[in-house]
């Protein structure tokens, strides 16, 4: 770690800095410590890996700017003097010959940098080989899956490690892709190693201020906040949504079951969803078999229906849009792919609808949705100050997967609505 450095990790942090694991999921409570043992984990694994590039990433620059950045300079450029911070034209850190004598013992002709990354945009991450990343605050809702697994690819090649340093959040593909599956191998997963702690771990947090905590906030955003736990948000739309139950391994339906495809259309993204109709024998509702998601833009209609109906048996019955988005469908159609109005007028009935197919258990998703998994996880009202859900959906125009899918089940299990959305929020204002 340096000859001139000597650290004082509490218990929590050594377990992270002592993991052999190849990804260290970090959870831990507010002012818990969590992300000041990003950077002496990163310069503990820049040692033992050697030259080459490195990675910090955060759900977004400004997020980067207040809390990683500082914390990462002053470890590496301020305490250690390893190098400097470089703004423009990219971010990074590029260690000094001083710096690469202080800690590999040698200079070397390939230099040693550490990007720095945000996971707004999962395309932004894709670049060269890295040996190492260090993750702030990915279990935030902004961190998209897309952007962890393109960090894996980075890191493929030197099958490097990852460092996770976040407060949980919420049940998101943090908690599906890595937590869940330590969780089942009973905390002894090969690969995964999950570190909890909660902010009274760390001596300096004021024991008052977790008793308040304790006694004023609701149960679950105590337990997220403070005691680094997973816990079901108030506000998630879906929470009968099960993922041990509704998730299954990805599959082919077989050749003659019918098919159904909703469409949620878009210039820049146009989503789509995939389902395949099990018929049963014995009198229950037909189960509904989601097996495989679409997410493009930049496309013609004609473009897009060719890559839809790749590898498909036949065409789907179609449905998708609103009523304002005729333009749409009478471009598809012309394009070769006939695509119905939605029945509905309303986003709340449509939510309900999907509610209620998920909740009689008529729903299957392919694992290989990881798309539509990840917005089930995430689609949640916004919370008001005293912690109770109201009518607004959070970020409700990312969701396009889940508009696709209400489209789908909305007229898979039929009938229309009687209420148009601003007749529900004047119902909805008056009943409050």
């Amino acid at each position: 770690m340096g000859q001139d450095l000597i650290l004082s990790p509490h218990p929590g942090q050594y377990a992270a800095l002592s993991s052999n694991a190849r990804i260290i999921l970090l959870l831990a409570g507010t002012q818990g410590g969590k992300t000041v043992t990003g950077p002496a984990w990163l310069h503990q694994e820049i040692a033992r890996r050697g030259p080459g590039d490195y990675l910090v990433v955060t759900p977004s620059y400004p997020l980067l700017e207040r809390k990683a950045l500082p914390e990462f300079r002053r470890y590496f450029e301020t305490t250690l003097r390893l190098g400097r911070y470089v703004a423009s034209p990219s971010r990074r850190f590029v260690f000094s010959g001083a710096g690469e004598l202080r800690t590999f013992g040698r200079n070397s002709s390939v230099p040693t940098q550490v990007l720095f990354g945000h996971a707004d945009d999962p395309d932004s991450l894709e670049a060269a080989t890295a040996l190492a990343a260090w993750l702030d605050e990915a279990g935030q809702r902004r961190f998209k899956q897309a952007s962890y697994e393109a960090i894996l690819r980075r890191l493929s090649l030197a099958r490097g490690r990852v460092l996770i340093t976040t407060t949980p959040y919420g049940a998101g593909w943090l908690k599906r892709t890595l937590y869940d599956p330590w969780e089942r191998a009973g905390g002894t997963h090969p690969a995964i190693d999950v570190i909890q702690f909660d902010s009274l771990r760390n001596p300096s947090f004021p024991p008052e201020e977790y008793a308040r905590a304790r006694r004023e906030l609701p149960p679950w955003k105590f337990d997220l906040f403070y005691r680094g736990h997973f816990s079901r948000p108030a506000g998630l739309v879906y929470d009968c949504f099960d993922g041990a139950r509704h998730v299954v391994p990805s599959f082919t339906p077989p050749p003659h079951w019918e098919r159904a495809l909703g469409l949620d259309f878009g210039g820049v993204h146009t989503a789509a969803l995939f389902a395949a109709i099990e018929p049963r024998l014995d009198g229950a509702p037909e189960r509904i078999w989601l097996y495989r998601e679409y997410l493009a833009g930049s496309r013609t209609a004609a473009q897009h229906r060719a890559a839809l109906l790749a590898g498909e048996p036949r065409l789907p019955d179609a449905v998708g849009g609103s009523a304002g988005e005729g333009q749409w469908r009478a471009e598809f159609a012309a394009a070769g792919l006939p695509v119905r109005a939605s029945p509905l007028r309303s986003v709340e009935v449509g939510i309900d609808r999907v509610y209620g197919a998920i909740a009689r258990d008529e729903v299957r998703i392919s694992a290989s949705c990881t798309g539509l998994l990840d917005e089930l996880s995430r689609y949640a009202r916004v919370v008001d100050e005293a912690g109770e859900p109201t009518l607004a959906i959070a970020d409700k125009q990312t969701f396009h997967r889940l508009d696709a899918l209400r489209y789908l089940l909305s007229w898979l299990r039929g009938g229309e609505d009687r209420l148009d959305d601003e007749t529900l929020w004047a119902l909805a204002d008056y009943v409050g």
